[in-house]
């Protein structure tokens, strides 16, 4: 088994003398897997109709001669000009009425049959003429979709909407009652009076907005979907195409049964110190969307990006251990973008693995020092082989991305950000030493001990059913703002949550009481007051925030309240012990340390008991893959091992090992 390195490879960009130096140098790197064709289209099709292909031949058959796999991208991301130009239908609208122009890149509307066609023609040509190419590893289908447009609202659009809504409700007098269009006058009496939910005086209809969030995924996913049909009907190569992390516009448990190999593009910010905890975080979602198979870490960058308003160098040592953090949490390849740092355009301040300065550098030093300690990894086998190889986990995070988009629409409880919630629990529960998969709240849960379910706003009976029968087996955790509507956003009568997760949790909810200043346009000041907690599961006194509610117990034993105000004396914390397990509720947002201290409780209660350090010192992460233990030290103080074993990077002994910062070991601990 291989772990993959490289990155994308532009040679368009360089005149033909540069190529030549460019694979003598990914020779000299360890370079495998290059992404090549990205954003070529408009050299593959220069002419509508009038393909040059001559080009990437030399490109491809110059990168197998020298050993190097090829990822082979279908260019469709960034259409050329010809094509807005005579077909301006092509290019997407906004809310407002605005059609973005060229100029830029992903200027397509995904509703756009003349889109959809000539991005077909295109892929037909390539798979055509690349499919028995002998450097052909990996076919890479665009790139990353909606980053730039995830919702169109032009006419082609509005009409497709239509269509959609049609196939989905069968008749307008669901779509009324399901949309609930007896508010505010809004009923319908066809589906051609519908139309995407654009920018309007005051607040939209909820469900609405909702699926056209739906519909705007699924249009997207027919993109991909139409060029991978091209490709598997002509190759039997796998077909990824790049996701981006925890983001928002797509619903990556949809896509992730469509590819072959989960990949992912991440961007963690050097000058952020939360960055290594949510860079964990993106990288056990991707390892979890491919029900725990290796995923590929296609983009990342050697050193700083140009898009941030800072745009943060790396430090020494931090792109190694930020792409051995990849590999620990189950990446077999880590790529950047990009190869060679681009001399002209929109990213050409943005880092290559070969820089501006070339290679008598750090950047390029530490460039060589990755490849050559990655193609020694790759050769590994048996109890010491890391490709290939699993992460396990007991403990899982539902995810979903309805509950994302209803919960931070306009019009809610109060302004709620699901990613934080989230990132929250997971670094509470990763801090406490576990490695946390993410999961689907319908899925089969009976692998885990432990499964937290964190605002999962908008959830089907199936999914509250499915959570509840957990807490009988093991123990379940649930969030604040879970369950308080249905999959149409129609809200769960009674006490929010849905009979079975009340009966499993022995809690019901009376009111929202979300901490909040006074409203600025009621002339308010002051910022939103943190609320007291009170409870030895928080470690004591503590504080929680962005959201609270009067909570009802019923058949539920209260571990901690809230310490002042209207909420004094209310439950903030409870656990209801079930036959085989138990179900815990938490009423509001915990500060860190005392979410930290709760994670803990919820642990052992789990059956779950925290690993033995195995350092002193450091701000270390440590996780387990296949047969080794990743250490990888992110604070500034030195860390020092105490586990007895052998460093696979080095062969040197781990005990008394001492990890500077960025530093990483890859622990084959001794059998006793």
């Amino acid at each position: 088994m291989t772990i993959w390195y490289g990155g994308d490879y532009n040679p368009e960009q360089w005149p033909r003398e540069i190529w030549d130096e460019d694979v003598r140098l990914m020779n000299r790197a360890g370079v495998s897997l290059a992404t090549v064709g990205v954003f070529s289209w408009a050299r593959l099709e220069p002419r509508e109709g009038d393909y040059d292909f001559a080009w990437l031949d030399e490109v491809l058959d110059l990168l197998h001669a020298n050993g190097v796999r090829v990822d082979l991208a279908t260019a469709t991301a960034s259409p050329p000009p010809w094509l807005a130009l005579r077909y301006p239908q092509t290019l997407p609208v906004t809310e407002h009425g605005v059609r973005l122009s060229v100029g830029s890149r992903q200027q397509y509307c995904p509703s756009s049959p003349v889109y959809r066609q000539k991005a077909a023609e295109l892929v037909r040509r390539i798979v055509e003429r690349y499919a028995d190419h002998p450097a052909l590893e990996l076919w890479h289908v665009n790139n990353e979709y909606g980053c730039h447009v995830s919702h169109c609202y032009c006419e082609v659009s509005a009409e497709a909407f239509r269509d959609w809504l049609r196939a989905k409700y069968g008749d307008v007098e669901e779509l009324n009652r399901v949309w609930g269009t007896a508010f505010w006058s809004q009923r319908y009496d066809s589906f051609t009076e519908v139309s995407p939910p654009r920018a309007a005086p005051t607040f939209r209809n909820p469900t609405q907005l909702l699926d056209f969030d739906r519909f705007s995924n699924d249009e997207l996913l027919a993109c991909y979907r139409a060029e991978a049909a091209i490709i598997r009907d002509r190759s039997a190569i796998p077909v990824t195409t790049n996701f981006m992390g925890f983001f928002k516009a797509v619903d990556y448990w949809a896509w992730a049964r469509e590819v072959d190999v989960v990949s992912d593009d991440t961007y963690p910010d050097p000058a952020d110190p939360d960055a290594p905890a949510y860079a964990a975080m993106v990288r056990d979602l991707m390892r979890s969307l491919g029900g725990g198979a290796p995923w590929l870490l296609m983009e990342q960058a050697p050193s700083a990006v140009n898009w941030r308003r800072q745009n943060a160098a790396k430090a020494p040592g931090q792109m190694r251990a930020w792409s051995y953090q990849s590999v620990a949490r189950g990446a077999d390849g880590v790529l950047f973008f990009q190869w060679r740092q681009s001399a002209a355009g929109s990213e050409k301040f943005h880092s290559g693995l070969v820089p501006h300065a070339g290679t008598d550098t750090r950047l390029w030093r530490e460039v060589e020092q990755l490849g050559s300690e990655l193609a020694a990894l790759s050769v590994r086998t048996g109890a010491e082989a890391i490709a290939g190889t699993r992460v396990p986990s007991s403990v899982a995070i539902t995810l979903d991305w309805d509950s994302w988009w209803a919960i931070e629409q306009p019009a809610a409880p109060t302004d709620v950000s699901y990613l934080r919630i989230l990132f929250a629990w997971h670094r509470a529960l990763t801090e406490s030493g576990v490695t946390v998969d993410f999961v689907r709240s319908d899925a089969d849960l009976s692998g885990y001990s432990l499964v937290v379910a964190p605002a999962h706003f908008t959830a089907t009976d199936a999914q509250v059913a499915n959570l509840a029968a957990f807490a009988q087996t093991g123990t379940l955790v649930v969030g604040f703002g879970t369950a308080v509507t249905d999959e149409n956003l129609h809200v769960r009568l009674g006490g929010y949550l849905g009979a079975p997760l009340r009966s499993a949790l022995g809690v019901w909810i009376e009111e929202f009481a979300p901490p909040a200043a006074p409203d600025p346009q009621n002339l308010g000041t002051g910022t939103p007051p943190a609320l007291a907690l009170e409870g030895a599961v928080l470690g004591g006194a503590g504080a929680g925030g962005v959201w609270a509610e009067y909570l009802r117990v019923e058949d539920a034993e209260t571990l901690a309240t809230f310490g002042d105000g209207a909420l004094s004396g209310w439950p903030a914390v409870t656990r209801r012990a079930t036959p085989g397990g138990a179900g815990w509720y938490v009423a509001t947002l915990p500060e860190p340390a005392a979410l930290q201290r709760l994670a803990a409780a919820v642990l052992l209660d789990a059956g779950i008991e925290p690993p033995a350090p195995v350092t002193r010192g450091g701000r270390v992460e440590c996780v387990r893959r296949g047969g080794s233990l990743f250490v990888i030290n992110h604070g500034a103080d030195e860390a020092v091992l105490q586990i007895d074993g052998t460093d696979l990077l080095t062969g040197a002994p781990t005990s008394g090992m001492r990890l500077p910062q960025h530093g990483v070991a890859i622990v084959r601990p001794r059998e006793v």
